[in-house]
């Protein structure tokens, strides 16, 4: 059964079989009924593409994320998802690892399903060399680009952030402020949100007149049982540290550990504050204060900035919400 089996049966032209499946106004709603009275009977489901061609639109959005395994990737999303549905779009997720030929490779099978826009979801589909996001930008003259925490500078491109520089800056001030001198600085990556979390603990301590100690700053892995070694090893080759400010709660569970493995005492003897406030922030014991990066937010205004996009309204091309300290037992603020 096809639109010109529909069109017999329902005594019509295909040209309104079309009509009726785009959703014209310039269909007698007499006439509606009868065609979508044929289409029941017939059990005839019409073929997405075909319509979305005659409607100039597939109603679908292009999501890529680099690790959906990853908690904040995971309820960044949902919400995206749950916002799109409610806007009248589906979804399509790809998800592409890190590696830059695997990104590139996703993005043009993406924009192969004639989707209507593309979402990249986290600051790592922002490469540091410039001609790394070639693609990126050639993507962006054939559909509207949405950054999810990531950010660059170009035509049709959209980008939602969170200051990730303020949020880090204002959690070390209460740290030193607190009386902590010591402030070992875990991360994990020097993605475009990892490079303004670094320059937020710098910035914090150059206004207190403290220097910056490259020995208190490590990169490491996002993991518990990694982050845990880490601080492990520190700790048996003499490093002193009063606290730990780490770029991802994952990271910071890992403190935790160190801390109860040794008997140091949270938080009177050794502060620990997370990143991003997810789940694991409270499955922890003692539960961690952790800095809300408000993922709902901004998948929220994603989607919201989208919506204007498609309707031709004024955008701004990037909107930066601010985070918030969520304090609970690992620091005595």
């Amino acid at each position: 059964m096809n639109i010109y089996d529909i069109s017999e049966k329902a005594g019509v032209s295909i040209a309104t079989v079309s009509r009726v499946l785009n959703e014209n106004s310039n269909v007698s709603e007499q006439t509606r009924k009868k065609v979508l009275a044929v289409m029941e009977e017939c059990g005839y489901t019409p073929n997405v593409f075909a319509r979305g061609l005659g409607l100039g639109t597939m109603k679908t959005i292009g999501i890529m994320c680099s690790d959906s395994s990853d908690p904040y990737l995971a309820g960044a999303i949902y919400f995206l998802e749950r916002e799109l549905r409610q806007s009248g779009y589906d979804s399509i997720l790809c998800c592409t690892g890190y590696d830059l030929e695997n990104k590139r490779q996703y993005l043009n099978l993406l924009l192969s399903k004639k989707i209507d826009a593309l979402i990249l979801l986290g600051s790592k589909f922002v490469e540091p060399k410039a001609k790394d996001n070639k693609y990126i930008f050639e993507a962006a003259k054939k559909v509207p680009i949405m950054l999810v925490n990531g950010y660059l500078e170009g035509d049709n491109i959209y980008s939602t952030v969170c200051d990730d520089f303020s949020a880090v800056n204002n959690a070390v001030k209460r740290l030193i402020e607190n009386d902590r001198k010591r402030i070992l600085y875990l991360y994990s990556s020097i993605s475009y949100s990892g490079t303004n979390k670094l320059n937020g603990y710098k910035a914090a301590l150059t206004g207190f007149g403290m220097n910056i100690d490259e020995a208190l700053i490590i990169r490491c892995h996002k993991d518990i049982d990694t982050s845990k070694k880490l601080l492990l090893s520190l700790y048996d080759k003499g490093m002193f540290f009063d606290s730990v400010v780490t770029s991802d709660d994952t990271i910071a569970v890992g403190a935790v550990k160190f801390a109860l493995e040794k008997g140091i005492k949270i938080p009177d003897e050794l502060s620990i504050v997370g990143y991003n406030n997810s789940i694991l922030a409270i499955c922890s014991e003692p539960e961690i204060t952790s800095l809300d990066t408000k993922v709902e937010a901004l998948c929220v205004a994603t989607v919201n900035t989208l919506m204007s996009v498609f309707s031709g309204g004024n955008v701004t091309h990037k909107t930066t919400i601010s985070s918030d300290l969520i304090i609970r037992k690992t620091t005595n603020f």
